[in-house]
Formats: structure tokens, C-alpha cells, sequence
């Protein structure tokens, strides 16, 4: 049994604060970029007129449907009634408060737009395509930074490797942030990596094993892990984050069934 003690705070240099979770929010950015960017290189068909400084436009747009999908998302998704009663909290940002299922909502639609803007005609999926084998980068990194603030808590057990987190009680739980760090960020990352460099790979591949594998994962870990308070469980027992990870499976089957379609 661990006794949780780690800072969620790097640097406090008083007027300047870094935390680790915004340098999680940071570096997966910067690695997804960099490693979306050689795959974005590797993958262009020849017959394609793709110039790999657009790939360095298309993050600006991911970043704001990040922001706003991922704020939007947890307003709605989690603590709409809060929000409605205190708008103003909608901008405090730093305060926490970010829903993946939203981000990606939010990233979806960004890179729609930008795929058809400005003469663009990209083709959506080939897209979505990186962007799906970049993103465990920043959930592993993002799920170790929810472990480090004691965030997001498992459930309680008796397991030898559980954690007690101080600031939540004194009860042993599991370390269910670190249990998807592994499956949705390391072990989704590894699938995605090999999935994407086969030399007959087909596109739409990596968006839809991603949908389906990520919200298999998330429902997986969510038996691991506390409800968020607000919400509790939906007919005493589906978390929010199953039902919307279930809604991702749905999806990415269909995008399965119908990748052939033009």
C-alpha cells in the first residue's frame, strides 16, 4: 500500500505557478505534434498535394477544440446545473474541469473544418487518422497527472498495490488513474503505432480500432473507479464515463461497417 504525497504543484514561483497537470496538457500537445507531423509525411499518398507545414496549421485547430470541446463537454456532460447557476465559473479554466468525450467532440469538429476550409479537401479520416495515433500520448501523460493531484480516485480494495489518498480519506483504493494511463495511453498507443506503419494500411483504421478500443478501456477502468460526486451513477449503476465511452464503441463500429462508403 502506498500513502499518496506527491505535489501537484512543480514550480511556485508566486506570480508564476506551473502544475503538473498543465505540463501534461503541455507536452502532449508538443509530442503529438512532433510524431503527428513524421506520420503525417510518411502517410500522404503521392498523389496528394499535402504540404506538411498545413499539418502545423491543422494543431492550432486541435488545441481550440480541445479547450472548447473539453470545457463544454464537462459543463454539460457533468456538472451542467453548477454552471447554470454560476456562468462565470465557465471561464475559470484553471480550476479544473475538462471532459475527454467533449475534447474529442471538440477535435472532431475542428479538424472538419479545417479539412474543408480554404480550398483545403483533405480527406477527413486521413486526419482523424493521426490524430487518433497521436492522442494516448496525451492521455497517458493527462492520467498521470490526475494519479499526481490525487484526482479521480479508484474505488476502495485491499489489493497489495493500493493508494491512500489524504486529501480524499484513509481508505486503501485503487490506482484506477494509473490503470488507464496503461490501457488508454501506453498499451492504445502501441496498437495504434503498429496499426498505422503496415505498409497496406487502410484508411479510416486507426479512427475507428481508437473509438472502439478507447471506450472499451474507459469502461473497463471505470469499474476501478469512483463516480464523479455530482453525478453519482445513472440507474445506480453506469457511470457517465461508461455511457459516453459505450456511445464511442457505437460509433466506431459504425464507421467499421460502413468504411468501405465514399
Amino acid at each position: 500500500m502506498y500513502t499518496h504525497n506527491l505535489d501537484p504543484t512543480l514550480f511556485d514561483f508566486g506570480f508564476l505557478v506551473i502544475r503538473w497537470y498543465s505540463l501534461a496538457y503541455i507536452f502532449g500537445i508538443l509530442i503529438g505534434w512532433w510524431l503527428g507531423r513524421k506520420i503525417f509525411i510518411l502517410k500522404t499518398p503521392s498523389s496528394q498535394s499535402f504540404h506538411k507545414e498545413e499539418f502545423d496549421n491543422l494543431i492550432t485547430y486541435i488545441i481550440i477544440g480541445i479547450i472548447l470541446g473539453g470545457r463544454i463537454g464537462y459543463i454539460i456532460f457533468y456538472n451542467f446545473t453548477f454552471y447554470l447557476n454560476n456562468p462565470l465559473d465557465i471561464l475559470k479554466i484553471w480550476e479544473g474541469g475538462m471532459s475527454f468525450h467533449g475534447a474529442l467532440i471538440g477535435v472532431i469538429l475542428s479538424t472538419y473544418y479545417f479539412s474543408n476550409s480554404e480550398g483545403r479537401r483533405y480527406h477527413l479520416f486521413f486526419l482523424l487518422d493521426i490524430i487518433a495515433c497521436v492522442t494516448p500520448i496525451g492521455l497517458f501523460l493527462g492520467r498521470i497527472a490526475n494519479f499526481i493531484n490525487g484526482e479521480l480516485v479508484g474505488k476502495t480494495t485491499d489489493v497489495s498495490w493500493s493508494v491512500v489518498f489524504p486529501a480524499i480519506d484513509t481508505l486503501p483504493r485503487h490506482p484506477s488513474q494509473l490503470y488507464e494511463a496503461f490501457l488508454e495511453g501506453f498499451l492504445l498507443f502501441i496498437i495504434m503505432i503498429t496499426l498505422v506503419l503496415q505498409k497496406n494500411y487502410k484508411t479510416k483504421t486507426c479512427s475507428y480500432i481508437f473509438l472502439i478500443l478507447y471506450g472499451c478501456f474507459r469502461i473497463f477502468c471505470e469499474f476501478f473507479r469512483e463516480p464523479d460526486i455530482q453525478i453519482g451513477y445513472v440507474f445506480n449503476f453506469v457511470s457517465m464515463g461508461m455511457i459516453l465511452s459505450a456511445l464511442m464503441i457505437l460509433a466506431g463500429a459504425i464507421i467499421f461497417i460502413k468504411q468501405d462508403d465514399n
